[in-house]
C-alpha cells in the first residue's frame, strides 16, 4: 500500500518539476481568502475550487502549482466538513463563493441550478455521456465515474476451491450461494461481509430497487403516490433475497450495526471474507491493509433474468459547477472553463485523473488506464455500455431515514414486510423532488 501511494505521489512530483512550492492554500479550511473574488493582486487571475473529495485535495493541490507555472492562473482548493448544501449557501450569504464547486448531481440541481454557469459550448460537452443539463443548459462537469455491486477477493476463493475464479459464473443467487457454500466447506467461516453505514444500505443496495426499472422515474412517483407494493415488487423481493443471503454469511453477523467500516475493508483486503457489496470509491481504503490483490467488482448476483443482469450500477459521481453569480467576474469563469478543459485534453490533466487520483475518467478521449484496480474493472463495464445509470433524486433526507430501516432489518429487529412497508411510509410522507 506505502509503496502504491508513494508511486503515485512520485506520478504527481515528475509532472511538477519546474515548481518550487504548493500553491499555497489551506486545504482544511471552510473560509475563503481576500483573494477568493478578485485578481491576485498582481496581475494573475486568481479562482478558487470548493473540492469534496478531500483524499486528492494534496494531488490537486500539486497539479494545481503546475498549471499556474503554464498558464498564471492561481488555485486555491478548499474542503469543509459541513454538508455541501449548508457550506455553499452560507458562501453565497456572505457574497463570497467559489469559482469551481464540487457537488454531487442532486447538488447541481439545487445550488447549480440557481447559480451555475452554462457550459453547453464547451468541448468537452462532446466527449461525455455523463454531464448534467438543467432546462437545457449544460451545468455539471463529471469529474469521476463511479458504481457498485459485490466486491470479489478472487485470491481468498482461489486458495480454498483450487480454480481460477471468474466472476462472470456468478449470475444468479444460486450460484452465489453455492459458492459461499463452498467457501465455507472448504474452511472459510463466513464467506461475505456487510457494511453498515446508512449511505451504504439506502442510497446503494436498496437504491438498486429503484434503479433497476425501465421506467424508473415512474416506479418513483408510483411510490411517492402510495401505489407501490413492495411485498409484491419482484425486483424488491429478488435484491432483498441477495441481501439475506449476504446476511446469512456475514463474518460479522454476532454484531452486523456495531462494526466499523475498517474491520470490514480489512477482512476484505486480506481475504478472510470473499464478497461483500461495495462500490470502487473503496480502492484506498482495502489497500490499506495486507492486501493480498485480485479484490475485483462484479454485478450483485439475482434470481431473476432482465436488462439489467450482467451489469452494475453507477455514472457521474461528483460534478463542478462554475459559478456565474455576480462575485464571480467573466475573467475568472473564463479561467475556471480553461482549467476545466485543461482537465479533459492536456497530457497533465488526464494523467491526472486516472493515475495519479485512481478514479475512473468520464471523458471518452481519456486512454490513461485507471491507476485502481476496482476503477479499471468499473472502465470495462463503461466502455462495454453495461452500467446502469444512477437515480439522483431522492429526497434529501432518503439516506438516514431509509438508512436506518434497513440498518433495523439488518440488525435482525425488523423482518421484509416491515421493512417494505417502512419504506413506502417515507416515500408517502416525502416532498417530491424537482427536477
Amino acid at each position: 500500500m506505502k509503496l502504491r501511494k508513494l508511486a503515485a505521489i512520485l506520478t504527481v512530483a515528475a509532472l511538477i518539476l519546474t515548481v518550487l512550492a504548493g500553491c499555497g492554500g489551506s486545504s482544511g479550511s471552510t473560509e475563503s481568502g481576500s483573494d477568493d473574488a478578485a485578481d491576485a493582486g498582481d496581475g494573475k487571475v486568481s479562482i478558487t475550487v470548493f473540492n469534496t473529495k478531500s483524499e486528492i485535495n494534496e494531488y490537486l493541490e500539486q497539479a494545481a502549482a503546475q498549471y499556474e507555472e503554464e498558464t498564471g492562473v492561481h488555485i486555491e482548493f478548499f474542503i469543509s466538513n459541513d454538508t455541501v448544501a449548508a457550506h455553499l449557501s452560507a458562501k453565497y450569504a456572505s457574497g463570497d463563493p467559489y469559482t469551481i464547486n464540487m457537488v454531487d448531481a442532486k447538488d447541481v440541481y439545487d445550488v447549480g441550478a440557481t447559480y451555475g454557469a452554462d457550459m453547453s459550448d464547451q468541448d468537452w460537452v462532446n466527449d461525455t455521456d455523463f454531464e448534467i443539463t438543467v432546462d437545457g443548459k449544460v451545468l455539471g462537469f463529471p469529474v469521476c465515474v463511479e458504481a457498485r455491486g459485490v466486491l470479489y477477493n478472487a485470491d481468498a476463493i482461489e486458495k480454498i476451491t483450487g480454480e481460477p475464479f471468474d466472476p462472470a459464473s456468478i449470475v444468479t443467487l444460486d450460484d452465489f450461494t453455492a459458492m459461499c457454500d463452498e467457501l465455507v466447506a472448504g474452511g472459510m467461516e463466513a464467506p461475505t461481509s456487510i457494511l453498515k453505514p446508512d449511505w451504504s444500505l439506502a442510497a446503494h443496495f436498496i437504491q438498486q430497487v429503484y434503479e433497476e426499472r425501465p421506467d424508473v422515474e415512474n416506479f418513483v412517483q408510483s411510490l411517492y403516490a402510495g401505489e407501490a407494493d413492495l411485498m409484491s415488487d419482484e425486483k424488491f423481493n429478488a435484491l432483498m433475497d441477495t441481501f439475506d443471503a449476504l446476511m446469512k454469511y456475514n463474518k460479522f453477523a454476532s454484531s452486523p450495526i456495531a462494526v466499523e467500516d475498517d474491520q470490514v475493508h480489512q477482512a476484505m483486503s486480506e481475504g478472510e471474507v470473499a464478497f461483500q457489496f461495495g462500490g470502487c470509491w473503496e480502492w484506498n481504503d482495502i489497500i490499506d491493509y495486507d492486501y493480498t490483490g485480485n479484490v475485483g467488482i462484479m454485478p450483485v448476483p439475482q434470481n431473476v433474468t432482465d436488462d439489467f443482469t450482467g451489469k452494475l450500477v453507477g455514472g457521474g459521481s461528483k460534478f463542478f459547477y462554475v459559478d456565474n453569480s455576480e462575485y464571480t467576474t467573466d475573467e475568472q469563469r473564463q479561467a475556471a472553463f480553461d482549467f476545466l478543459n485543461w482537465l479533459v485534453y492536456s497530457d497533465e490533466g488526464k494523467t491526472l485523473i486516472s493515475d495519479t487520483c485512481g478514479m475512473v475518467s468520464p471523458f471518452s478521449n481519456n486512454d490513461v488506464p485507471c491507476n485502481n484496480d476496482l476503477g479499471a474493472a468499473v472502465k470495462e463495464y463503461v466502455d462495454a455500455g453495461k452500467l446502469v445509470p444512477n437515480y439522483d433524486y431522492d429526497p434529501a433526507d432518503h439516506i438516514t431515514q431509509v438508512g436506518a430501516k434497513m440498518q433495523e432489518y439488518l440488525a435482525g429487529a425488523a423482518d421484509r414486510a416491515t421493512l417494505a412497508k417502512n419504506i413506502q411510509d417515507y416515500w408517502t410522507s416525502a416532498t417530491p423532488v424537482e427536477h
